[in-house]
């Protein structure tokens, strides 16, 4: 039993880390209210703590930036409303709150950084009205207790078992070669035996919200760069070669929805196993060899299955064998060499990122 809860915790050693810093953020923002002696027992002090907490210190920075700069905004808005129209009704009241909420709620339309300022305008119109203080004052406190509840998030989130998003990517990277890894098998066998739609919208889609939440780690690990909280090893590039890789998937997946016509399939099934093996064998080794910062694996093996599907597809069109096919028979064989031909460059490029990390992980242990 002992060993069992063991396991689940270090399967579940990330969540367990981001509940104790957040735990740990909104009791200590309390504890600091309750000193200061702030209205409402620091509501709006220890929500802020608990909402800007994220589960690496890039994302904390950033929710914290963009909830601090909505509710000024909000705060500030809504003081003005408040001061100027008189709101003594009900009628009044309602009115009031349109003039707030509109404006806000368009400004949050076009710019998602003033999401939380409708709500600050609604808090500080209601509330502050409720504890029998001026709209100024209310938008005052209201702005003191945000600032000190995201202070307290940004610095437990860098004190207590921080974690970097720079690691967090590093992880969330592998898991995306591995992803990728199990599709490319996937992709290729529909040119024999055919892939419905909503096979591969789900697979496609699954790899799309992979590779978008790895963008969102490398954003807010650039955050962190900036105060030097990670190392200055930039993983933008591994991001834009992943995503890349998804767009050529994006090309096969379209030409894979059909089986290829069986004098073709026979001609290029060979070959297509072999790069449905390399392939994946490349993916799943690099995305072993990501996290440990070691060498990338060998790109030979695979470079020789694109070279070999490109020579039996050129003796395929000198034989004539290609003459009788439909122009979408044609299209398709020619995006999948176009969609073969940018995974060989985009595996590269990835060969290329990883060599450059492991050996910038190598200075790093020797120095």
């Amino acid at each position: 039993m002992w060993r069992s809860i063991l396991g689940a915790t270090q399967a579940y050693r990330p969540q367990l880390r981001f509940c104790l810093r957040m735990t740990a953020a909104g009791l200590l923002a309390f504890a600091i209210a309750r000193n200061l002696a702030l209205p409402l027992h620091g509501l709006w002090a220890v929500l802020t703590a608990v909402v800007v907490t994220q589960a690496s210190v890039g994302g904390s920075l950033r929710a914290t930036i963009e909830y601090i700069v909505g509710t000024i905004g909000g705060a500030i808005y809504a003081a003005a409303v408040g001061v100027l129209v008189p709101h003594s009704t009900a009628l009044a009241q309602a009115g009031v709150l349109t003039l707030a909420i509109a404006p806000l709620a368009f400004a949050a339309a076009i710019n998602p950084i003033f999401r939380v300022a409708p709500f600050s305008a609604v808090l500080v119109l209601l509330i502050g009205g409720e504890l029998g203080g001026s709209p100024v004052q209310s938008a005052l406190t209201r702005v003191l207790e945000v600032a000190l509840g995201g202070t307290v998030a940004v610095a437990v989130s860098m004190l207590v078992l921080p974690e970097r998003a720079h690691s967090l990517g590093l992880e969330a990277a592998a898991r995306v070669l591995k992803q990728m890894a199990e599709v490319l098998p996937r992709l290729v066998a529909g040119f024999s035996q055919g892939m419905s739609s909503a096979e591969l919208s789900r697979l496609l889609g699954d790899l799309g919200r992979s590779v978008t939440a790895f963008q969102d780690l490398v954003a807010e690990a650039k955050r962190e760069r900036i105060l030097s909280l990670t190392p200055a090893f930039d993983p933008a590039p591994l991001s834009r070669t992943l995503l890349r890789i998804r767009h050529d998937f994006v090309i096969l997946g379209r030409a894979a929805g059909e089986p290829l016509p069986p004098a073709i399939e026979g001609r290029l099934s060979r070959p297509l196993v072999a790069v449905s093996k390399g392939g994946g064998e490349f993916l799943l080794a690099a995305s072993a060899a990501l996290p440990q910062g070691s060498s990338p694996p060998p790109l030979e093996p695979m470079q020789t299955s694109f070279e070999d599907y490109e020579n039996e597809l050129g003796l395929l069109r000198k034989d004539g064998l290609t003459r009788g096919l439909s122009t979408a028979q044609v299209e398709r064989l020619f995006a999948v060499g176009f969609a073969f031909e940018q995974l060989r460059q985009n595996f590269s490029d990835l060969c290329r990122w990883l060599r450059e990390y492991a050996e910038g992980q190598d200075h790093k242990a020797l120095s």
